[in-house]
């Protein structure tokens, strides 16, 4: 039986470039799409649920990839899941804000000086140890893409969010890849996931933030065999094999 397509959904970059490792690392063992969210409109999480919806595929199912600052839009998608969609998958992410204390900034967003940070002083919260020059190249190349105003925005909607409600209507299986050295978002949003929907399956990787592009195989692996573990109807199993 062939695997459904993954649809991945970008981290705050919101390019879709930093998927890289993670589609090499897949290889040719399923069909990859990417959403990319725009790099110069401040949207918050309903105009780019809105815009995923547009995006996603018509003719065959699919399991919908959230990472990071996506997986709100993931979380939305699942409690009213479009046709064909079988599955979604939540990376190092959250459905509230991982950082409550950090909320009573919100206010100083605007004079967050986006632009003149350097990539280095990111470098030990998203990939730690796990940091090559090949991924530290990476992403300032994506982030360069980002307006201030933009990552700004997309700051404030991960302040402001609660998709608790959604994941706990999940209509579809969901998958929560966790790294045990993430230095962003903390445990904590694993075990909420954990208390909005109990059937949700965790696989915990040795690895940073950024999972995905650090450590691409053995994410990979988790994805796939989730994806294996999946039913699908038999109205949308469309490439089904004898």
């Amino acid at each position: 039986m062939t695997l459904p397509t993954l649809v991945l959904l970008p981290g705050m970059d919101g390019t879709g470039e930093m998927f890289a490792p993670f589609l090499a690392a897949l290889g040719s063992q399923c069909q990859v799409t990417c959403v990319r969210y725009p790099g110069d409109v401040p949207w918050g999480y309903a105009e780019l649920e809105a815009l995923v919806r547009g995006q996603l595929p018509s003719s065959a199912p699919y399991v919908v990839v959230g990472e990071s600052f996506s997986g709100p839009v993931a979380a939305a998608l699942s409690a009213t899941p479009p046709p064909g969609m079988v599955g979604v998958v939540l990376c190092c992410t959250f459905v509230r804000n991982p950082r409550p204390q950090l909320a009573i900034f919100r206010g100083l967003l605007g004079l967050l000086p986006v632009k003149t940070t350097p990539v280095a002083a990111m470098v030990p919260v998203l990939l730690g140890k796990y940091a090559t020059v090949a991924l530290l190249r990476a992403l300032a190349g994506a982030l360069a893409q980002v307006t201030p105003d933009t990552i700004r925005a997309r700051l404030r909607a991960v302040l402001q969010v609660d998709a608790r409600a959604n994941l706990a209507a999940a209509q579809v299986p969901v998958l929560y890849l966790q790294a045990n050295q993430d230095r962003l978002v903390p445990a904590s949003a694993a075990t909420e996931v954990a208390s909005c929907l109990p059937s949700t399956t965790f696989v915990s990787i040795d690895g940073p933030h950024l999972l995905l592009q650090a450590c691409p195989v053995p994410a990979g692996q988790a994805v796939i065999r989730f994806m294996r573990s999946l039913r699908l109807p038999a109205a949308l199993d469309l490439h089904a094999q004898a």
